[in-house]
């Protein structure tokens, strides 16, 4: 696999001025396109992005982690490529650990690759530690299979598959929609270990809402 033509990465970014030119520079390095998604923020990160050599998407208020990601995959799509390499713009993930996914994808022939971090879960904020644990095991138990580390957001898919789901949330529950709509359409879902840095600087989680948001979630997907 040519990863350097076939592969984007898409960063969705809310005020991350401080760090988002480091992070642009780096993931460069491994993937020649860098797509960030500005989501509305009130500081230079479109500017930085620009100026490390992103391509920028600038949505006119916070719409929302999924909203940009959503956002960043459309553009890829379009621009024809076939997989997007997702990671934060806040430094919390290193850029080198993208080889990692890449061969990962090469070996197995799965079209979502995530980052397990759970290898060194200690390092991670204690109530969202548990959080995703907790998340995790019913995910786990609902699509029958492990799925370790549910709520990380360093992540490779294949853009053709992905169109085909039609994923809708608009916030931090992406990540969990993105498991459960590839694993209910039948596509191989891998993990690798990445490097555990902790939640950057600042976290925009916010545990109390978007814990609720993705109970809310959690509740529709059991109707199902």
């Amino acid at each position: 696999m040519d990863w350097m033509r076939q592969c984007a990465a898409v960063i969705p970014c809310h005020n991350e001025a401080a760090s988002i030119g480091e992070v642009v520079a780096g993931v460069r390095r491994h993937l020649s396109t860098v797509i960030v998604v500005d989501d509305g923020s009130e500081d230079r990160t479109a500017a930085a992005a620009l100026q490390a050599g992103a391509a920028v998407i600038r949505l006119p208020r916070n719409c929302g982690k999924g909203a940009a990601l959503r956002a960043g995959w459309q553009r890829a799509h379009a621009d024809g490529f076939k997989w997007a390499t997702n990671l934060d713009g806040d430094g919390q993930h290193r850029p080198e650990d993208i080889r990692a996914f890449l061969r990962c994808a090469d070996e197995t022939g799965a079209l979502m690759i995530v980052g397990n971090r759970m290898h060194h879960a200690e390092a991670i904020p204690w109530l969202r530690r548990q959080v995703n644990r907790w998340m995790s095991r019913r995910l786990s138990a609902r699509v029958g299979q492990p799925l370790p580390d549910s709520q990380c957001g360093f992540r490779l898919l294949h853009l053709p598959a992905w169109a085909g789901l039609h994923l809708k949330t608009d916030h931090f529950e992406i990540e969990s929609e993105m498991l459960l709509a590839f694993v209910r359409a039948g596509y191989r879902v891998e993990f690798v270990p990445i490097q555990v840095i902790g939640a950057g600087p600042h976290s925009h989680i916010d545990p109390l809402k978007d814990t609720w948001r993705w109970l809310q979630w959690w509740r529709r997907q059991r109707r199902d």
